[in-house]
């Protein structure tokens, strides 16, 4: 069977008639886009998979547990953050971390996340 893929255009007509909710399978492909557009308006997507938007692959590899088992990890002893190079660039690491975990909770790991928002801060060049 042929896939089937949807944009934000198609998203926003589908909303437009009327359509409240939509059946994602393994042959209805969202583009990013569409996904945040689809949030965004509130039509619900009825997927028996996992919540994740086209951005974020499952990457068990990362964290190394199997695939079958979701990766949940306690947050609780996290890595104190590093020196920050410039002024107020640790308050950012930190407002950062506790609001990604005020919104996954301990689904997160820690080491991944201080990882993840070093780069981020460095990428920016907070550091």
């Amino acid at each position: 069977m042929p896939k089937e893929f949807y944009t934000e255009k198609d998203i926003e007509d589908l909303f437009a008639r009327g359509t409240r909710s939509l059946q994602v399978t393994e042959n209805v492909v969202l583009t990013e886009l569409a996904y945040e557009k689809a949030n965004r308006l509130g039509l619900q997507l009825i997927s028996d998979s996992a919540d994740n938007p086209p951005a974020a692959p499952v990457r068990p590899y990362l964290s190394g547990t199997p695939r079958s088992q979701p990766a949940v990890v306690s947050v609780a002893p996290a890595m104190p953050p590093p020196k920050a190079a410039v002024p107020g660039a640790n308050d950012v690491e930190q407002h950062i971390r506790s609001a990604v975990i005020a919104k996954l909770g301990n689904q997160v790991d820690a080491k991944l996340l201080d990882n993840i928002i070093q780069r981020v801060v460095k990428g920016v060049g907070l550091k």
